[in-house]
């Protein structure tokens, strides 16, 4: 009984892995099978912090099936994808006979057609194959198709005298559809066809879900993804953007699918929708503000096909206008809504969980060091590793001031124009025109002032006013340099609240918002930043601060900032944010390679969007030409220094030879003039007698001509006469 208890509660989902199937199905793995059908109090409120328990500690969820919850089995979309840990089985590639088995086990199947259109195929087969097997039934089984208000698309207005008349679930069946959605279409008459014919052992519904968004933001993610990089002055709209789109949070809609499971209506056509009717610019607007630059910019829509991350699927969603209000939702579902309001009203508990579930943490680091230390080039191979924002005192100094001439600029009165400054006085948060004029006035003053150097008070606001940007707050930072004080590092980061018990605490207030992660401290001994300033070339050393006597100055102001108790490294070790402290001379380094290398050790992995597809490619693409380019030049060297040799072995050989001749030469005349004494000796004392002996013993022919000459020359040698 308790197996088959056990396999009754079993779920079957497809492409568990995708967006929708990872939060339906983590979503109903959490839920307590008829839970729906109970009112929503304190005893539903229980389950809900008993349900968050169990997600906590997700591991549990994979280690056994839990008592009364729904078990979660289905297909991946990748097979190399990892069972999520919610599922209590995953299948892939299995053939159609394997995958009507596994469906026959489980009491609900769900399949979900919003994100892969090539699941259409499939999910059809699944509803026909079990409404054949429906006299083998051991239990009642529940088919339910998740599909898109896109077969809506092309629906005639129900009231044409007024089109602000939404459409409800009563007018699914005059639904007409997205020419690019006729497959979506034919599923859902297909899947309520099948489930008429024995509704009590095989029913089936459809679900019409609004554009799915939350946790990782479906189609919407574009938006997000351009905003949080902060790549664009502005955010693209597509068209005049006031079309309206049907939106619903992915739990809300698995929500949904929790109560049809449970509640089982005798509606099975269900619209999934949220309460709100937002226009694709207003999603893109507040998407702006709250996640990027805070401006939009409308762009035709036919640029919108010339991003690579959006596919003809995403762009026609996009595009819809349609008005929809599902009545079904409220008068007969049990749901704990999420985002009833839509993604407008719910933004920041939205935006949260697009940080988390796409692990988009902001990375703040500061770095302090002496002048002539190597901060800023430190800082810029940070911020081109970590994807962060350099703040540097200058740069934000000009950049606000520049900001300020632009709010008080005469404006211009082309209607363009107008309703441009008119959105942008309104993103702006209403920033005076005469504040900001007056505030421009008195840093300009300042500044001529102090002989182009503005005051702390006015720098440190900047600064803060930079920190809390969008982009800083996204990303993160790398703070160059600044703060140089304890006081300044405390007015840029207190806490503006009025906490009396934060103002008892023996720990300075502190604004968590902006406070750096990591504080890195460069050092290195007077003398090495010396050596090393006047080995700089005069074209860097010109217009800086690194010529001689501004250097030194600059040099001795720093020593004297950090010798004291109450330095800016004191400030941040009172928050035990402990800087790391590494010696510049150590390493060997002119280009600080191996002391960025020892930042991102001790800072880790970034926390940012990682390359796409497309940039790994390029960048595997390029690695490849640099490497092939590299062996060709390696070839090319060695083919020159072989032949080099080679001729210098000739040339060395050709030497030798030509030195050997002249040693032979030089030999043979050496013994000619060596032989010359011998030979004059012999023709005067002996060549004589041996030739008068010679022709005597060819006179004789004696039996002996040896010894006959031997004894003629022993007896006629000059010496014996």
């Amino acid at each position: 009984m308790a197996a088959g208890s056990a396999r009754n509660r079993r779920v079957f989902l497809n492409h568990l892995d995708s967006y929708c199937g990872l939060s339906v199905g983590e979503y109903l793995s959490r839920c307590i099978v008829g839970a729906s059908l109970e009112s929503i109090g304190e005893e539903e409120e229980e389950n809900e912090e008993e349900a968050e328990n169990e997600k906590n500690s997700s591991a549990e969820v994979s280690s056994g099936p839990k008592e009364g919850v729904y078990q979660i089995v289905g297909t991946l979309s990748k097979p190399e994808s990892a069972k999520p840990c919610f599922a209590e089985e995953t299948y892939a590639n299995s053939s159609q006979e394997e995958l009507l088995s596994h469906l026959l086990e489980c009491e609900i199947v769900l399949y979900n057609i919003t994100e892969d259109a090539n699941q259409i195929e499939e999910a059809t087969w699944a509803a026909s194959a079990l409404h054949m097997e429906i006299e083998h039934f051991a239990t009642p089984k529940l088919f339910i198709l998740i599909s898109t208000i896109m077969s809506w698309a092309n629906s005639k207005p129900p009231d044409p005298e007024d089109p602000e008349i939404p459409f409800t679930d009563e007018d699914y069946r005059k639904r007409k559809s997205h020419p690019n959605f006729m497959d979506h279409i034919n599923a859902e008459k297909l899947v309520l066809k099948l489930g008429k014919t024995n509704k009590r052992k095989f029913s089936t519904y459809v679900v019409a879900s609004g554009h799915q968004y939350g946790a990782g933001e479906g189609v919407l993610h574009y938006f997000f993804k351009t905003g949080w990089l902060s790549e664009t002055p502005a955010i693209p709209v597509f068209g005049d953007g006031n079309n309206f789109i049907p939106t619903i949070h992915v739990v809300d809609l698995a929500a949904v699918l929790q109560n049809i499971a449970d509640h089982r209506p005798k509606s099975h056509y269900v619209l999934a929708v949220d309460a709100s009717m937002h226009t694709l610019q207003e999603l893109i607007k507040c998407i702006s503000k709250n996640v990027g630059p805070g401006k939009i910019e409308n762009i035709p829509k036919e640029n919108a096909f010339l991003s690579k991350e959006l596919t003809q699927m995403h762009l026609d969603m996009l595009l819809v206008n349609l008005r929809m209000e599902s009545m079904f939702l409220n008068e007969t579902f049990n749901i704990k809504w999420v985002a009833q309001g839509g993604l407008v009203e719910n933004i920041e508990q939205i935006v949260k969980e697009y940080k988390q579930s796409r692990g988009l943490l902001p990375l703040k680091v500061y770095i302090h060091g002496p002048p002539g230390v190597g901060k800023s080039t430190i800082a810029e191979e940070l911020c081109r590793h970590y994807k962060l924002h350099h703040i540097k005192i200058n740069n934000v100094i000009s950049e606000t001031i520049a900001n300020l001439e632009k709010i008080v600029a005469p404006k211009e009165t082309d209607s363009d124009q107008v309703e441009e400054n008119g959105e942008n006085n309104e993103e702006e948060e209403g920033i005076n025109v005469e504040e900001a004029h007056e505030l421009l006035s008195t840093v300009k003053e300042n500044m001529k002032q102090n002989a182009g150097h503005l005051d702390d008070q006015y720098i440190v606001q900047f600064i803060k006013d930079k920190l809390k940007s969008m982009p800083c707050r996204n990303q993160g930072y790398v703070l160059d340099g600044f703060p140089e004080t304890y006081d300044q590092a405390k007015d840029l980061f207190i806490l503006e609240s009025e906490n009396e018990e934060e103002t008892k605490s023996k720990i300075p207030k502190f604004d968590k918002l902006t406070i750096p992660e990591f504080v890195i401290s460069l050092t290195a001994s007077d003398e090495f930043l010396i050596n090393r300033i006047i080995n700089l070339p005069e074209r860097i050393v010109a217009g800086t601060h690194y010529t001689q006597d501004q250097f030194l100055q600059s040099l001795s102001l720093f020593r004297e900032l950090n010798t004291d108790d109450t330095t800016v490294l004191n400030y941040f070790d009172e928050l035990e944010i402990h800087p790391q402290f590494i010696d510049v001379a150590k390493f060997e380094d002119p280009e600080n390679r191996f002391i960025v290398k020892e930042i991102i050790k001790d800072i880790g992995e970034p926390r940012n969007y990682g390359l796409t597809d497309e940039e790994k490619e390029e960048l595997e693409h390029k690695a490849a030409e640099e490497r092939i380019a590299k062996e060709a030049q390696e070839k090319a060297e060695q083919e020159r220094k072989e032949a080099k040799e080679r001729a210098e072995r000739m040339a060395n050989w050709e030497e030798w030879n030509k030195n050997l001749e002249e040693v032979k030469r030089q030999e043979q005349e050496l013994l000619e003039a060596q032989s010359i004494p011998l030979r004059n000796y012999l023709m005067k004392n002996v060549m004589p007698t041996l030739m008068q002996g010679i022709n005597e013993c060819c006179r004789i022919r004696p039996d002996d001509p040896v010894d006959f000459l031997a004894e003629f020359l022993f007896r006629n040698s000059p010496g014996t006469k």
